[in-house]
């Protein structure tokens, strides 16, 4: 079985490996949007796909028809590490008690497992904004339904006094629609009202969007589920179209001018 990372959606920004791993399988499983986005690449392969909040279903669906001895891919945007799949497929295998491993492991396994790396959100909402990321970051999800809004406030709130900077996941939806501006409000606590901020949306897919900001300013409306948001620390700049958070090495260096 794989758990194949899509990265984007984008076919340009499929890795090989992932696009060899959609090819070789009999079954595709995924939330539908995702499936929606490589159906071109899907020719024989029968594929099972479900909406919103069943990721339980999907991972146990995927799980079910590997023991069965199907050659089974499930797929999941950005990087299936971060905020996908891949950690739900090992918690469910883990809580079965099957043994599971790569197909170079030697001894008794109940199916093979390999998870296949993609282009997360952040780096690809960050290529588009520029070089937001050049130094250390924390990413944080504002997404309440499996953590607890507590936890998310205090996180931020370390991120903020620590200087990172932070990217926003899952900054609002339909139904989480005052959790921006209340972190908003927390960070400036700590942050310059001028801090540049960079919002990106549907990031290297049809219909993305690039704007660039600050913290004072940052729009909460047209902001979803698929925007991801760059809140720069203290030494990032605007550079025309783009973000820059310097790593030091002007300071450090001589350039010729």
């Amino acid at each position: 079985m794989a758990v194949v990372s899509l990265g984007p959606g984008a076919p340009d920004f499929l890795a090989p490996k992932a696009r060899l791993a959609l090819e070789n399988s009999q079954v595709v499983v995924g939330y539908r949007t995702y499936i929606d986005l490589i159906s071109p690449l899907l020719s024989c392969q029968e594929v099972v796909a479900t909406g919103m909040k069943a990721e339980v279903k999907r991972c146990q669906a995927a799980i079910d028809r590997a023991l069965a001895g199907q050659q089974v891919a499930l797929v999941s945007s950005g990087d299936a590490g971060i905020y996908g799949m891949a950690g739900l497929v090992l918690e469910i295998c883990a809580a079965r008690g099957l043994h599971v491993g790569p197909a170079e492991v030697d001894g008794q396994v109940d199916f093979y497992l390999e998870v296949i790396p993609g282009i997360p959100a952040l780096a690809a909402g960050a290529a588009l904004a520029g070089a937001p990321l050049m130094h250390d970051f924390a990413a944080i999800s504002l997404s309440d339904l499996l953590t607890p809004w507590e936890v998310i406030q205090r996180r931020v709130e370390a991120a903020a006094q620590g200087d990172f900077v932070i990217v926003l996941y899952n900054p609002k939806s339909k139904n989480r629609d005052w959790q921006l501006g209340a972190v908003v409000e927390m960070i400036l606590r700590h942050r310059h009202p001028r801090t540049p901020v960079g919002v990106v949306r549907r990031a290297m897919r049809a219909g993305e969007e690039v704007v660039l900001t600050t913290l004072e300013e940052l729009p909460l409306q047209g902001v979803d589920m698929q925007t991801i948001i760059f809140i720069g620390n203290s030494q990032t700049r605007r550079y025309g179209p783009y973000l820059i958070t310097p790593r030091g090495y002007l300071a450090r260096y001589e350039v010729d001018r």
